[in-house]
């Protein structure tokens, strides 16, 4: 079972506001990192956002249908939703989805269609975004924009979770700089989660904040600044005694060096607990921690829950939650990121979102 605080999220992103000085939107791409698009928007909605982004047209068309247009005849626009790997003009079927520009061809296409859009310098991503040659191509001739509607123009900071990264400074110089020669008056959207801790200089028209929404640490090094979101629990189907020698798992690559209680349980990797984590990780029983051993499988973990006596079958141990096992600490124990782990959670587990 996946527990989805909503109330969290919600304080989160105005505690986020409230830091940037000026709106933010809610990315809310890959399901809202996992946690459910609809209902995390719905809630962010109801506080007072009015842009969304997500990654993907299919993602868009789920979230307006999530959303809504907005009631017939109410005062309040439907809320944007801009789709940041862009789409043709027209493949949106009239949801009203906002495509990203990511080259001129974008732009050609979009403004021969008379588009809302957002304009992407790429500034030191060197991934999406018209790059250093096209934006001078653009500010040499501004007249490829007409029939455009830009909402706004943007960027992504590449190093924003390293502070004192020369980047930080160089992408903000450098999209001031073409904002103001190609998009003169438009306003611009520039942090992401990280960016809007990096100070004054990163402010902009509209924040993109994503991962620190949902609870993981925009500041690494220093402490968290954003509240928890995500709990995961999971079934105990079976608890074993076995004797020292015995193994446990594929390729027995765990061994008792004495009597120990086993604990199996109704989760594996393709409900997004990473086959990584295996022998590295712990789970949470009654409050007390219990290593997780043996490789994770499909479909089950064992956990040694020897100094649990009283766990028995149908208890559910915390995955995932609670002191000490946060996403970014579960990513720390087998090298990659909270993001990572947070948009793997699989679809088998009934997700419950709490204080909406």
């Amino acid at each position: 079972m996946l527990h989805v605080d909503l109330g969290a999220i919600v304080a989160n992103w105005r505690d986020l506001v409230a830091r940037h000085g000026a709106p933010a939107a809610g990315v809310v791409k890959a399901d809202g990192y996992g946690l459910g698009a609809g209902a995390v928007a719905r809630a962010l909605q109801a506080a007072g956002c009015t842009t969304f982004f997500v990654a993907h047209l299919t993602e868009g068309l789920v979230l307006r249908a999530a959303l809504g247009a907005g009631p017939q005849g109410a005062r309040e626009a439907p809320p944007d939703i801009v789709v940041l790997n862009g789409f043709r003009p027209g493949a949106d079927e009239d949801a009203g989805l906002v495509p990203v520009l990511n080259h001129l061809g974008d732009v050609a296409a979009h403004a021969a269609a008379g588009s809302r859009a957002v304009l992407h310098l790429d500034t030191g991503m060197s991934r999406l975004g018209l790059d250093a040659r096209e934006q001078a191509v653009l500010a040499q001739d501004r007249g490829r924009l007409d029939g455009l509607r830009l909402l706004h123009v943007m960027t992504h900071l590449a190093c924003a979770d390293e502070p004192e990264h020369p980047l930080n400074e160089a992408q903000r110089a450098r999209f001031a700089e073409a904002a103001s020669r190609i998009a003169p008056g438009v306003k611009r959207s520039f942090a992401n989660s990280s960016g809007i801790f990096l100070g004054e200089g990163f402010r902009s028209d509209l924040a993109r904040p994503g991962c620190a929404l949902y609870g993981i640490n925009p500041t690494p090094g220093a402490a968290n600044p954003m509240r928890q979101v995500a709990r995961v629990e999971a079934e105990i189907l079976q608890v074993r005694e076995i004797a020292a020698g015995d193994t446990v798992g594929y390729g027995a690559s765990w061994q008792a060096t004495e009597p120990r209680r086993i604990a199996t349980v109704a989760a594996g990797y393709a409900d997004g607990y990473l086959r990584a984590l295996s022998g590295r990780s712990l789970a949470l029983l009654r409050g007390r921690a219990v290593p997780l051993i043996g490789r994770v499988s499909m479909d089950l973990m064992t956990f040694d829950v020897t100094d649990v006596p009283e766990a028995a079958p149908g208890e559910r141990l915390l995955l995932i939650g609670g002191e000490g096992n946060t996403p970014d600490d579960i990513a720390a124990r087998c090298g990659t990121i909270g993001y990572e782990i947070l948009t793997s959670l699989g679809a088998r587990y009934h997700r419950v979102h709490e204080g909406a």
